[in-house]
Parts: structure tokens; sequence; C-alpha cells
């Protein structure tokens, strides 16, 4: 264009709308760069809600298995305790373990009393009384002692035991035999116990079903006499009560003397007193005594 020729706009004009362009140009581009900023804050937050839980849970579930004591989920994830969790906060009796609260029945067991152990011979009181020496043949000095609860006195089961030993039909009718009750602390050569069916059992280690509080025996060099039979003798010794406490002294004193087991001689012969009486006569009839009125003793073959 020739220098000085006007168009007939105003210079001012055109550079104002050119600005305005400028800035309607600089606005659109801060909205597209405001949209697109939060569209990014969006989705990374949403990407970060949908990843968060399950990335928690196997954090959790991490620590868990590698057994770290101080992780625990929080309360909305805290399983409801099991029973064996709720158990293993009561106290324990085998532990000593104690809880702040426990439970009634929790307490009860942890103050309950052990279970009762296997009986055991129980105590026995020895009698007071010292005899005179009998029969001709050395001295064997005894003592009778009875289980405390039984309810036989000991001084008077030591009379009647003294009365048996000392009887001509007895065994100091054997030259060779003597006996004497010792008095209180005086050593003994054996011991004359009477005893409940149970610590008779115990004592002389009975395993026999049949036998089991029902018979006598040695042990050692104790007379262990069963209390039941004391008072009740034998369904099969057909006699009294009196007669079977003589059968019952006779024969264990027998076996402290030596004597074996012999069985019946023959049908209405009487039994030896070192036959096992208690379990049966095998025809032959009820005796107490090793010998008879007239000095004879009374035998039968031995049992093998």
């Amino acid at each position: 264009m020739p220098a000085g020729h006007s168009t007939g706009r105003p210079r001012r004009t055109v550079a104002t709308r050119a600005g305005r362009r400028a800035a309607e140009r600089r606005r659109r581009l801060r909205r597209t760069l405001l949209l697109g900023s939060a569209a990014v804050l969006v989705a990374v937050s949403a990407t970060a809600y949908a990843m968060a839980p399950g990335d928690e849970v196997a954090t959790v579930a991490d620590r868990r298995a590698q057994g770290s004591p101080g992780d625990q989920a929080g309360p909305a994830e805290r399983p409801a305790p099991s029973a064996s969790a709720t158990s293993s906060k009561t106290p324990r009796a085998a532990t000593g373990k104690h809880s702040p609260s426990p439970s009634p029945s929790a307490s009860a067991s942890a103050s309950a009393p052990p279970p009762a152990s296997a009986p055991a011979p129980g105590g026995f009181a020895a009698s007071s009384l010292a005899g005179l020496p009998q029969g001709k043949g050395p001295v064997r000095r005894w003592r009778l002692e009875v289980e405390e609860g039984s309810g036989v006195a000991p001084d008077t089961a030591a009379r009647a035991v003294e009365a048996i030993l000392g009887d001509p039909r007895g065994w100091i009718h054997d030259p060779a035999y003597g006996f004497q009750l010792a008095g209180a602390g005086q050593p003994v050569d054996f011991t004359v116990k009477i005893a409940t069916p149970t610590t008779t059992d115990l004592l002389c280690e009975v395993v026999t079903p049949e036998l089991k509080g029902e018979t006598n025996c040695r042990a050692g060099h104790t007379v262990v006499v069963n209390l039941k039979r004391w008072q009740e003798g034998s369904p099969q010794f057909g006699g009294t009560v009196e007669e079977y406490r003589a059968l019952i002294v006779n024969h264990e004193v027998g076996h402290e003397l030596g004597h074996e087991h012999e069985t019946c001689p023959g049908p209405g012969k009487p039994a030896p007193a070192m036959m096992q009486q208690i379990k049966g006569l095998l025809g032959c009839t009820a005796n107490a005594w090793p010998f008879d009125g007239n000095g004879t003793y009374l035998s039968g073959p031995r049992v093998p």
C-alpha cells in the first residue's frame, strides 16, 4: 500500500480485537487444562479406591501369615471371638493361670479337688496286752494289729488269737513250736493283722477275680486275716464263726511255720487245717485244727 494511504479502519480497533482473541484462547486453554487435571484426579482416586481394599486385606493376611504379633485387623475386620479363643482366656487349674474375671464354671473346676487315688492300706492299731509263753518249743513272739475303723477291739481280738494258738489241738501240740503274745513295743517274729477286704487284697496282692475280697493270706511275716471272714465265717466251712477263725489262724500260722497246702484225704474224713477249705471241702468234713483230740495230725496229700 502506498505510504500515507488509509483503509478506513482505525489501527487501535484492530489491536483491541486481536488482544481479546488471544485472551479467549488463553481462557480456553486453562479450562482444558483444568478439566484434564480433574479427570486425571478422578481416575487416580477411583483407581486408588478400587485398589486399596484388596491391598489392605492382602497386607493384613501377609502379616498374619508371617506371625507378626502387633498386626491386627481394624474394628470392622476383626472377627468375632471363637469358642477356643474365649476359653483360652479363662483360668486353667492345670497351669495355674489367673484371669481377673473368671467364669463360675471355671472357678469351680479350678477349685475342685484332685481325683481320689487308688486305695492304700489303712492305719492299724496294735494290742497293748502281753501274754505268757505257750507250748514247749522255742517261743515265736507275735503281735496283733487291727485296721482302724473296722470295729474290732485290738485287745479282744488278741486274746481270741492267743486262745487259738494255745489250744492243745493247735500247733503247740508239736513240741517244736511255741508262741507268746508280745507287749507294746517289744520285738516280734510275726504279726497278725485283721484288715478290711480291700486292704487284705492289697496286702495279699490278690489278682484272682473270685478271691478278691474273700480270702486271707500270709505276706512275708504277716498273717493277714480278712475282716469279712473273721466276722462271717465261710459258707463252705459249715461250722461256727469261732471255729472258722481258728481255721484262719491255724492255716496262715501254719504257713509261717513252713507247712504247705494239703488236700482232702478222702470222703468223710476231716479236712486238714492246711487245706484251702474256702474253695470247697471235696467230700471232707470241716475242720479247723491241725491235730484231733487224741493228738493225731490231721494230714492230707500235699498239693503240688
